[in-house]
């Protein structure tokens, strides 16, 4: 199986609960046909450099998962049909990286810094 990543951009107007049930949703798609999801991550609510959809800011999330190609078509197809969803993309990666990503880590030291 390859490795994927994908990150994707939802609407700021819902909570991050519920982006949260998004990236559950997701993940599904991938693990019911026949995909493991190696790493979840949400990077919160951003602010965009220009508009998407007539949005300013979008709830940020990333899943790096392992998968045969079928299932990215119906990743993308779920992705591309959600209304929640303003863009996201897929890539194809040599190996998912379980630690935490560099966003991850810089939000983690600029809280112990505040602290």
């Amino acid at each position: 199986m390859a490795f994927y990543e994908t990150t994707f951009l939802a609407r700021p107007d819902i909570s991050s609960q519920a982006v949260e049930k998004l990236t559950h949703d997701i993940s599904s798609v991938i693990t019911e046909n026949g995909g493991k999801v190696l790493k979840t991550e949400y990077w919160g609510l951003r602010t965009l450099a220009y508009l998407v959809k007539k949005n300013r800011k979008a709830h940020y999330s990333h899943i790096g998962f392992s998968a045969p190609h079928e299932v990215v078509k119906k990743l993308e197809k779920s992705l591309r049909y959600n209304e929640d969803v303003l863009r996201s993309a897929i890539i194809s990666v040599e190996a998912v990286d379980k630690k935490p990503s560099p966003l991850i880590d810089d939000r983690e030291k600029a809280g112990e810094e505040a602290n």
